[in-house]
């Protein structure tokens, strides 16, 4: 099969953990939430454009959505979106059952390839983490994978989007403190790419907003929401769950409470502007891990739920793979961020983040995102599938050879072995040549290859004038200086 940049993982190979008749009960289990349960919506512009299509609050902003405004939502909701790299060119048609991956955000801490320490993130570490993912040949998106101490907390969400902006031209998905943070990134892209118009008609960037639960949606989440549906720009919105703590423990109670909340953005996006792109969550199911209260990020009881459930609407989805709950870069890491890779990969999941991510969420690895990297070039050609026909089969050229002969010389070899894989990092060297080449473990060879990476790469810069226009973006805010 001809593996194309733009849809190497359109996926041949499908699995699901859900029947259609579970996907059914699941989305009447979140009309039913909304109808008889409610939510309680922190914005009164939201709670007017509700008023407006006949639906009033009770007891303050406690809002009742009934299953027919849902369902008319999603009669009018882009079932695809499409972003684009720096240059206009539209590398990510998120669609059906096709996958793109790339690193998450706001990790707190980094191990540190250099000397595998675990140490607080700084604002260079977004440059190098940028820098590799830009290089990288299997991650299509970027985060900013870090939440660096070393800049003014108040504003670090532009430095984060500055940086992301001028060190990989790949789209880039953001997170901001607050809603001037997603107004002010938004500007930054629109420099970018030569205005509103240019964004929307091919959007480099689009916001993952967080929502407090599936049932409270606070009120710098619905405008983040709003603002982004108006301007006709995609938005991620995922309304948080804790199984145990903040939703019910079970996997189908927790994914109905989020995903209800997800319906919630749609219904909002497509008041405020019919035929706004929105991105659903295509996770859920969290819970909290009893004995330690940590939530985990790769444990299996979730995964691919969600997945299935928001195929069976036909809309996009952002999902999570390639993370750990490891704290170094090492067996488990391995092995947690290979089993999530191939059941998001199989399932289909559309733009799968955390790459690289270990800890649960609270530090990242540049070593460790060079190891999904590998992993997802290993999973590319798993999904892809297989031509089976006379040239592969090449029946004539093994009657040809017959049993005494070798295939090493024939020029059907020279003309398929490159389209087998072969690792990068991965070793197959037999152990003698391993060792002669350093006899590294697969940490070592990971880390040697940012370093190589962060040595070699260049990122094409943005021109000066524009990177200038980014900077005064970022001192505006600092002082304070933004009105709406």
């Amino acid at each position: 099969m001809t593996i194309r940049s733009n849809d190497r993982f359109f996926n041949s190979t499908q699995f699901r953990r859900l029947s259609d008749e579970q996907c059914r009960k699941l989305y009447w289990a979140c009309l039913e939430i909304l109808e008889r349960t409610g939510i309680r919506l922190y914005s009164q512009e939201a709670l007017d454009l509700l008023k407006k299509a006949g639906v009033s609050a009770s007891d303050g902003n406690r809002v009742r959505i009934p299953a027919g405004l849902v369902e008319k939502a999603l009669t009018s909701v882009p079932h695809r979106v499409t972003l684009c790299d720096r240059a206009g060119r539209r590398v990510m048609p998120v669609e059906g059952y096709r996958t793109f991956f790339g690193p998450g955000s706001d990790c707190l801490n980094i191990i540190d390839h250099r000397s595998s320490e675990r140490r607080k993130a700084v604002l260079q570490d977004i440059v190098e983490a940028m820098t590799v993912a830009d290089a990288l040949p299997h991650i299509d998106f970027v985060m900013c994978m870090f939440l660096p101490e070393d800049v003014p907390q108040v504003v670090v969400d532009r430095y984060q989007m500055e940086v992301m902006l001028n060190t990989t031209t790949k789209p880039i998905i953001f997170v901001t403190t607050d809603f001037s943070g997603c107004v002010d990134a938004v500007e930054m892209a629109e420099v970018v790419v030569g205005g509103p118009e240019a964004l929307q008609r091919n959007p480099l960037v689009a916001p993952y907003i967080n929502v407090t639960t599936g049932l409270v949606h606070n009120e710098e989440a619905v405008q983040k929401l709003l603002y982004m549906a108006g301007k006709g720009l995609p938005a991620i919105y995922v309304p948080s769950t804790q199984g145990g703590a903040t939703a019910p423990v079970t996997p189908a109670g927790a994914l109905a409470m989020a995903q209800a909340g997800a319906l919630v953005g749609v219904v909002l996006s497509q008041l405020k502007r019919e035929g706004a792109p929105i991105i659903m969550p295509g996770w859920g199911g969290n819970m909290l891990d009893m004995r330690t209260t940590v939530q985990p990020y790769a444990d299996p009881d979730k995964r691919t739920l969600a997945a299935d459930y928001v195929h069976s609407l036909g809309l996009p989805m952002f999902a999570l793979a390639g993370c750990s709950e490891s704290k170094v870069v090492d067996q488990q890491a391995g092995i947690e961020a290979a089993l999530t890779l191939m059941t998001d990969a199989l399932a289909g999941a559309n733009i799968v983040h955390d790459l690289g991510y270990l800890e649960s969420g609270l530090t990242g690895s540049l070593a460790q995102l060079v190891i999904c990297d590998e992993i997802v070039g290993w999973l590319e050609h798993f999904v892809a599938g297989v031509e089976i026909n006379d040239e592969t089969l090449a029946l004539d050229l093994i009657d040809e050879i017959g049993p005494d002969g070798h295939f090493l010389d024939t020029d059907h070899t020279f003309k398929h072995f490159r389209e087998r894989w072969y690792p990068h990092l991965f070793e197959r060297d037999n152990y003698e040549g391993w060792l002669a080449s350093g006899g590294q473990t697969l940490g070592e060879r990971a880390a040697a290859r940012v370093t190589t990476i962060l040595a070699e790469h260049k990122p094409e810069p943005l021109p000066e004038d524009v990177a200038q226009k980014i900077r005064a973006i970022v001192r505006r805010a600092e002082e304070g200086r933004r009105t709406f």
